[in-house]
């Protein structure tokens, strides 16, 4: 079997090939860990942003659907979107049963999937652990792209890891501070901005930052 250090880097294209081969390599393996700890313990320190349910959440890298499933647990109406064919098969397999979640194919930055059908659409946007794997370049690009599938007023919810990134794939070190200023150049307004929490898995070289982004109303 490949080891996780084996796994390709990408060509640095969008959310390039490289990412999603190790996620696709190893769908299996990160659903345990993932789904190892609650969608309320991950994001405790934006869950009294979301909005009432029932709303409409779009989750962003849906991954394994640890956090959509429980988004339409709460009663809201999701749309969990992911990239990798595997994740999204294992996300069905786990969660497949829960009433109120649409499944799509998509990627930052573009996430031209969801043209048209919803933009301007969602009450709240949900991206867990995605961030980090944007080039420098996509990144303002998806904060316009995300701001034109927010209803208005909606908000952004976005966990950042920190630390060293890895070397078998793809991925950035990026700090909240550096997404405040691209969001409110992209009109957002920041509400909340958390940071130096300890890693959820226990991996001592990383921590993790939470931002919460308001967008305009139209």
């Amino acid at each position: 079997m490949m080891r996780i250090s084996e796994v390709a880097e990408d060509d640095g294209s969008g959310s390039g090939p490289g990412v999603q081969a190790y996620y696709a390599q190893f769908a299996d393996t990160l659903a345990e860990r993932y789904e190892s700890v609650s969608f309320e313990h991950v994001h405790a320190a934006l869950l009294d942003l979301l909005p009432e349910a029932p709303a409409r959440v779009l989750d962003v890298g849906a991954g394994t659907g640890r956090d959509a499933a429980a988004l339409a647990r709460l009663g809201h109406r999701v749309v969990a979107v992911e990239p990798v064919a595997e994740l999204r098969r294992v996300a069905e397999r786990l969660h497949g049963e829960e009433e109120g979640i649409n499944w799509r194919r998509g990627a930052l930055p573009e996430l031209a999937e969801l043209d048209g059908e919803f933009n301007g659409g969602f009450d709240a946007i949900l991206l867990s652990a995605v961030w980090m794997h944007l080039l420098p370049q996509e990144r303002p690009v998806a904060l316009r792209r995300l701001a034109e599938l927010l209803a208005p007023g909606g908000v952004l919810l976005i966990s950042l890891r920190r630390g060293e990134p890895p070397r078998e794939r793809r991925m950035f070190d990026v700090p909240a501070s550096e997404v405040a200023e691209q969001g409110r150049a992209a009109g957002f307004e920041i509400v909340r901005q958390a940071g130096g929490e300890r890693d959820h898995l226990g991996r001592d070289d990383v921590s993790w930052e939470a931002l919460a982004l308001r967008g305009a109303g139209r």
